[in-house]
């Protein structure tokens, strides 16, 4: 594969990304990236770059097609506060129009769909990363109690029907109680809150939606997650096997060693 876009959120997933695509033999990468959201370093990690706000879907697609690119993979979060402040152009507002739902899901197929029309193929999050999603069992950290599988069980079981009701893919659970359930405000917050709750010994499960579309929003964790939980009191991390990315992975067992954190996959 010669040549293969980006579509850059924040943190460290788009730079993990082109470290892998890179190893896997892209000659070349064409980035599109969002003001006050991805980071200025990914600049100096590709070979092309435009800067585009929340909501300019006809100039990136117009971009792509400059340098052409036939395939593109959407890499990082946009923060929720961005979304609710969208300056639309024409085609994104034509395509909003069309829809009836705007969640992350329909928002983001949208998209997909809209490149798709100019010849550009939106591929799964996870591609080149298929080594950060940790199979079940024991991740990092610690070895837990049986008793401690069972609250990550029960919290996966929760989680899933919060997301399948479109809530949130994020619990936190201690002693068989629902402590806290992820909505708007994001995972950091929901672990902050759910800790606090909990006094220690908590938690914290992240799911897959069902049927799950992997080009856009797979569940990602990181050294912030780790670090987030450590702080909260949240000292067990549940994951869902085969569809969560661990990035910063070396980094993450390090600091799952060293604050005595936790994570497992379930299936």
């Amino acid at each position: 594969m010669q040549t293969m876009s980006l579509i850059a959120g924040n943190g460290i997933y788009p730079e993990t990304f082109v470290a892998a695509a890179r190893r896997a033999g892209v000659k070349t990468l064409v980035a599109a990236a969002f003001l006050q959201e991805t980071k200025p370093e990914l600049a100096e990690q590709v070979n092309v770059i435009e800067w585009f706000r929340v909501g300019q879907l006809g100039k990136m697609i117009s971009f792509f097609k400059k340098h052409g690119v036939t395939q593109t993979v959407m890499v990082g979060q946009i923060a929720p506060k961005n979304l609710f402040d969208l300056r639309p152009d024409l085609r994104t507002l034509m395509m909003l129009a069309r829809l009836k739902q705007r969640n992350a899901e329909t928002l983001f197929g949208a998209i997909g769909d809209e490149l798709a029309k100019d010849g550009i193929k939106l591929l799964p999050a996870t591609t080149f990363l298929d080594d950060l999603l940790p199979g079940k069992g024991h991740v990092a950290g610690p070895v837990i109690k049986k008793r401690r599988w069972e609250d990550a069980e029960y919290g996966f079981k929760i989680a899933k029907e919060t997301s399948r009701l479109d809530i949130g893919q994020t619990v936190v659970v201690k002693n068989g109680t629902v402590l806290a359930v992820e909505a708007f405000e994001g995972t950091n917050e929901t672990i902050a809150r759910g800790g606090a709750l909990g006094r220690g010994g908590a938690t914290m499960v992240k799911v897959s939606k069902p049927n799950q579309d992997m080009r856009f929003d797979v569940p990602v964790i990181g050294p912030d997650t780790v670090n987030g939980a450590a702080a909260a009191g949240v000292d067990l991390i549940a994951i869902e096997a085969g569809k969560t990315l661990i990035l910063a992975k070396d980094q993450v067992i390090q600091s799952c060693a060293e604050k005595k954190v936790s994570i497992i996959a379930l299936g």
